[in-house]
């Protein structure tokens, strides 16, 4: 094999993972994108950052996206000397909506982009099973491989996911917070372990979501019910809790996105949202697509990804 000389572009989007009571299994991919160029260089690691994260994230060896391309370049067998990365983000950091995710994932891809026949050497189910193994979760990476809306799972042989085209008509809208969430710390609120009944409870609503979600809107409030993890994390992230509580309110199906703090309405008629203090109400669509390069978009390099700026769909 070789490593190909030009750069190449890779856009993901965002992801909202849990979706309610899909814990760790269900996820949207969104259309609101991180675009990330990459080439190969004759030695060391160099990292531009432009929108979120700019000047909090590294710019060498452990930026996350670097740090994928490594583990996939080990995979395909190619190791490059050097590399220099560009980065658009979009995505906010920490909220929730799957920037960690959608770096693995742009690193995944770059990497067997940068590498001749790297598609047919590292394909998508391939691809899974690393992300899975970098980030630990594959909720949030498979809906941004993907695209859609994605029921993922593990096993022996690693992460596994079938994709899903939602039911038209369905319409994303984020409220994104100013303050940051980690997942850890969401985690840690969990209980090690919860009654029978809502687990029971939350298999029943999970299946019902897959059904809502896959043809049948109307039952996506009740579908979007949970018991296994949105009160546990309540107490540490109380505004986000209230929001949930006041959207469900009003009769729209509003859940916790991925650990949080971000809050994920799934609307279903021309609802407009209130402007809210605080936060940024971004209306999208489902991503259909998933992680692509710029090639597959019609664009080669990053420049043709800013003119394109797709920022919110809806």
């Amino acid at each position: 094999m070789a490593l190909l000389s030009h750069p190449v572009v890779a856009r993901v989007p965002a992801t909202s993972a849990n979706l309610g009571p899909g814990f760790d299994a269900l996820g949207l991919a969104l259309t609101l994108y991180d675009d990330v160029e990459a080439r190969v260089t004759a030695g060391g690691v160099t990292v531009e950052v432009r929108g979120e994260g700019a000047g909090d994230l590294p710019g060498d060896e452990r930026h996350l996206v670097v740090r994928a391309m490594r583990q996939a370049f080990d995979v395909l067998g190619e190791q490059p000397a050097g590399l220099a990365l560009r980065c658009r983000n979009r995505i906010p950091q920490a909220r929730g909506l799957g920037s960690s995710s959608a770096a693995i994932v742009a690193g995944i891809v770059l990497a067997r982009g940068l590498v001749e026949g790297g598609a047919e050497r590292l394909d998508d189910t391939a691809a899974l099973v690393l992300a899975n193994d970098i980030e630990g979760h594959p909720d949030n990476v498979a809906p941004c491989l993907l695209g859609g809306f994605t029921i993922a799972w593990t096993d022996d042989s690693g992460a596994a996911a079938v994709r899903r085209e939602p039911a038209p008509g369905i319409r994303p809208i984020l409220f994104v917070p100013e303050e940051r969430g980690l997942t850890e710390v969401a985690r840690a609120a969990l209980p090690p372990a919860v009654p029978h009944a809502d687990a029971a409870f939350n298999a029943g609503r999970a299946a019902l979501l897959v059904h809502a979600l896959s043809g049948d809107p109307g039952r996506l409030f009740a579908a979007t019910e949970d018991r296994l993890h949105q009160r546990y994390r309540a107490e540490g992230m109380r505004g986000t809790a209230d929001l949930v509580s006041a959207l469900r309110g009003q009769g729209v199906a509003a859940v916790v996105s991925g650990a949080g703090p971000s809050v994920l309405a799934l609307a279903v008629a021309h609802w407009t949202p209130s402007p809210l203090p605080g936060w940024r109400v971004l209306p999208l669509d489902v991503d259909m697509a998933g992680a692509r390069l710029g090639a597959e978009l019609g664009w080669g390099t990053l420049e043709h990804a800013e003119r394109d700026d797709p920022v919110a769909a809806g």
